[in-house]
């Protein structure tokens, strides 16, 4: 008969009750001192001389002991755990995570550890599916077709960005290398290079606007290395007298020169090369995050996202406004911007600044439910301290520009305050984004702004604020159908975009009128009138542009509407475009 471990251990409990010989112990002998205690002067009466044995389990281990734990450890990672820590999650997960989950004691903690890795991920949380564990192993499989080398694709740096930060938005490649003529800022002059490309993301989160990846296939073998040296491409940098840049070609430098510097980049000197030095640390701060895992923001606002939870301080009171500009009939540029009062951020101060920092957590969901957009991200206010008082009646802004297809949308907008954390604000609405049919005359979103310029070429449709080549910093109304507020020295700044302008058969030309008029709304009397030909401005464009600026100091203080009604006469349609201001 086999004996379990329970009943064994219920045996020897059962031989301390009863005493070693097998009889009961008497409630007496139980009372009387035993045998060997001795008296002390006192007549008291004590027992024998307890020995303390060490707990096995608090007693420090040796190194050699904690080596071999550590092995074990690494054993019990097999099959389908391995390849998930070690493949399918390597990118994107952080060290935190990687300790906490090599520390796990089982499957079942496992199982549960990936499910919530990857609920922490899901933009949707209520989704019965998880939108970003698709899109992560789609991006795998794509890797592993496009950039294998020797080598799975997902093991590439090519992979690896693939994978942490999908597709770029465009992508300069050079296959087979050959001749170069470099920009001025790597030194100018012709050169011939190794098989290159030139990845360029508009924006990624957390690392910043206009991100430019260099990759490098140096052994002409198909696997490209990510590089933080733009002259690595270089495949004549160490042959003497040849690839010269323009600053060698003119004498005014040696091509040994590159090597003696001691930087990161081994470019040379030129025209357009002076500022490199100083770049580096930001270089190697870049190079630094796009290495680092994604990172998983503001987690703790998701609690707020969508729900009726109530607030535990003060509400975070913030404004909101969504614009529409058409990009093609199937997608719609939605910008959204959020206006923060100065004095609703908490400030701390160091060293003479006063810092206010905000999170911003976003979603954009369809009818139902299914996000379709999420957006974070960090607004930093700073200011000298002694200043702070008079920057209270300030506002800080922040953009996001969202594309989407036409139709109804809810977005879901939350902040908090990080100086303090129980100040937390919520914005919900529902966006009905429309429709451009290409056969109806008609516009974006008339947007009043505070500021208006053109941008660098290298800047055209890409940045916060930036739409087209104009970067507009709208004013943010304080409420729905609300105006915004000017000042008198200040100019008033409109932008707005006509779509489907009519063109003439016969001269090829559009012929619209655009109408421009300022009314008081006290007197409900035009005060600023003006008017336009859409042929004289770009006469073959079935699209135009409208940037239009004027000085405030000849109206009185008071309420206005500005208005532009485009007449188009080859097409017989006309729209009007309104929006109201204060001047104060």
């Amino acid at each position: 008969m086999k004996i379990s471990l329970r009943d064994h251990l219920f045996a020897i409990v059962l031989l301390s009750a009863v005493g070693v010989a097998g009889s009961p112990v008497r409630a007496q002998d139980a009372a009387a001192p035993p045998a060997d205690a001795t008296k002390t002067d006192g007549g008291v009466t004590k027992g024998p001389a307890v020995v303390e044995h060490p707990d096995p389990l608090k007693t420090r281990i040796s190194d050699k002991q904690r080596f071999a734990q550590q092995k074990n450890l690494r054993n019990e990672l097999k099959g389908p755990y391995a390849k998930w820590v070690n493949e399918d999650v390597r990118w994107i997960i952080t060290d935190e995570e990687m300790q906490a989950f090599k520390h796990l004691s089982n499957d079942e903690e496992r199982d549960q550890f990936i499910e919530n890795f990857w609920l922490r991920r899901n933009p949707n949380p209520d989704s019965p599916e998880n939108e970003f564990r698709e899109q992560h192993y789609q991006r795998i499989a794509y890797a592993d077709e496009h950039f294998a080398a020797g080598k799975p694709g997902w093991r590439t740096d090519r992979g690896h960005i693939y994978i942490a930060y999908g597709k770029a938005d465009s992508i300069d490649s050079h296959p087979s290398g050959g001749n170069y003529e470099r920009p001025m800022e790597e030194g100018g002059g012709n050169t011939s290079t190794f098989p290159f490309e030139v990845w360029h993301y508009r924006y990624l989160e957390g690392i910043g606007d206009n991100v430019d990846i260099e990759f490098v296939d140096t052994c002409m073998c198909g696997d490209y290395h990510m590089t933080i040296d733009r002259s690595e491409k270089d495949a004549l940098k160490y042959t003497p007298g040849a690839g010269q840049t323009l600053s060698e070609q003119m004498g005014q430098s040696k091509k040994a020169d590159r090597f003696s510097g001691g930087g990161l980049e081994q470019l040379g000197s030129g025209p357009g090369t002076s500022g490199n030095q100083s770049k580096q640390f930001d270089r190697l701060d870049r190079f630094a995050k796009l290495m680092a895992p994604p990172a998983i923001k503001f987690k703790d606002l998701e609690a707020f996202m969508g729900t009726g939870k109530i607030l535990n301080g003060p509400p975070f009171l913030f404004d909101v406004r969504t614009d529409y500009v058409r990009v093609t009939n199937e997608t719609v540029l939605v910008p959204l911007t959020l206006q923060i009062q100065n004095r609703n951020i908490t400030f701390s101060n160091k060293d003479g600044v006063a810092m206010g920092t905000v999170n911003i957590l976003g979603r954009v969901s369809n009818l139902n439910h299914k996000a379709i957009q999420t957006f974070e991200d960090t607004v930093n206010v700073q200011v000298p301290s002694e200043l702070l008082a008079r920057k209270q009646n300030d506002v800080s802004v922040y953009w996001k520009s969202i594309p989407l297809r036409p139709g109804l949308y809810k977005v879901d907008i939350v902040i908090k305050d990080v100086n303090n954390p129980d100040h937390i604000g919520t914005w919900r609405r529902s966006v009905n984004v429309p429709k451009f049919d290409d056969d109806h005359l008609a516009s974006s979103s008339l947007i009043l702004a505070g500021s208006m310029e053109r941008v660098p070429s290298r800047d055209i449709g890409a940045g916060n604020f930036v739409i087209g080549d104009t970067k507009i910093i709208p004013r943010v109304p304080p409420g729905i159908a609300l105006p915004v507020t000017f000042h008198r020295a200040q100019s008033l700044n409109f932008w707005m975009q006509v779509y489907n302008l009519g063109i003439d058969e016969k001269s090829k030309q559009n012929g619209a009128t655009l109408n421009y008029e300022i009314t008081d709304m006290a007197t409900n009397k035009s005060i600023v009138t003006s008017q336009e030909l859409t042929n004289k401005l770009s006469p073959n464009a079935d699209q135009l542009t409208i940037e239009k600026s004027m000085p405030l100091a000849s109206l009185q203080p008071g309420k206005y509407q500005v208005s532009i009604k485009v007449d188009d006469g080859v097409s017989k349609q006309v729209i009007t475009e309104s929006a109201p201001f204060i001047v104060d």
